[in-house]
């Protein structure tokens, strides 16, 4: 009798840790963005949502679309270049927003976010270059005066080259550009980002994201040229400045992911996407 208790109990036991593993999936979160109208922003692992719980999972996503995105957080997909982070960020919002005061179906929330996405991608087409449109001529050369394409002037006027702002960072303003013409047009060995003191074609006080990295790396990206500036500003030679900046970031990959792992672990649903909003009493 105690033998078939034993037994019984084990089976039970088993039975529930099954459930828990094929329930919970680890890694999909990535990287925690900060708040944005009240919601968390996390970059997520788009594959790995796509290989365990939806295919057709692309750019972002709501809880009002995907009842398996935890209520209160915004999705957006790591694959995305950082060009597009926010327009997918404004696009969600828009979209969850819509569904969840009045009720729309996905498909005219979706239509109407695109919209927004239109214009807004029009607005920061009109600042970028109305920016370039004020700018003077920039020298061509980095750090060490190196100018790397001979047969360019040794100043020119940025051309298409901006992108979209990202915002004022400790008095630096951040831009995301054309990483493929600033490497066609001016400088091969631009990176990932570079800022003022280290690059002399970019104007004072900016630093330069490319437009082309994933928006999971975006935050690291601003967070070593920021670092680094600092360094150069006190008297650091680029090297000196960059190595320290590189070190430095390692401490906030660290730091993410133990918020990573604090966060609670994602646990699938039984329904995993959603035609119509259901309206939230609360939604302002």
């Amino acid at each position: 009798m105690k033998f078939r208790y034993f037994l019984l109990i084990s089976l039970l036991f088993s039975f529930l840790s099954s459930c828990k593993e094929k329930d919970s999936i680890p890694g999909i979160y990535r990287y925690y963005w900060g708040k944005k109208n009240g919601y968390d922003v996390w970059i997520v692992d788009g594959y790995k949502v796509r290989q365990k719980i939806y295919n057709s999972f692309l750019y972002g996503g709501n809880e009002q679309r995907y009842p398996f995105n935890p209520k209160g957080e915004i999705w957006i997909d790591n694959a995305l270049s950082c060009e597009e982070f926010e327009m997918t960020l404004i696009h969600e919002l828009n979209e969850r927003h819509l569904m969840a005061k009045f009720g729309w179906t996905y498909q005219n929330a979706h239509d109407s976010s695109l919209r927004l996405e239109v214009k807004t991608r029009r607005q920061y087409e009109s600042i970028c270059r109305a920016h370039e449109a004020s700018l003077g001529k920039e020298a061509v050369t980095d750090h060490d005066n190196i100018k790397e394409i001979k047969d360019i002037p040794d100043s020119i006027r940025l051309q298409n080259i901006y992108r979209l702002p990202v915002g004022l960072r400790d008095g630096i303003m951040v831009w995301i550009v054309d990483g493929y013409l600033v490497r066609k047009n001016i400088y091969p060995d631009f990176g990932f980002s570079g800022n003022d003191l280290s690059c002399h074609f970019i104007p004072a006080k900016e630093i330069w994201i490319d437009g082309q990295i994933s928006c999971e790396e975006t935050e690291y990206s601003i967070g070593i040229e920021l670092m680094e500036r600092a360094e150069m500003v006190k008297g650091k030679s680029y090297s000196d400045a960059y190595e320290d900046a590189v070190t430095e970031s390692k401490k906030l990959r660290d730091k993410m992911a133990f918020r990573i792992a604090d966060h609670p672990p994602l646990v699938l649903t039984d329904t995993i996407t959603r035609d119509k909003g259901i309206i939230d009493k609360n939604e302002e």
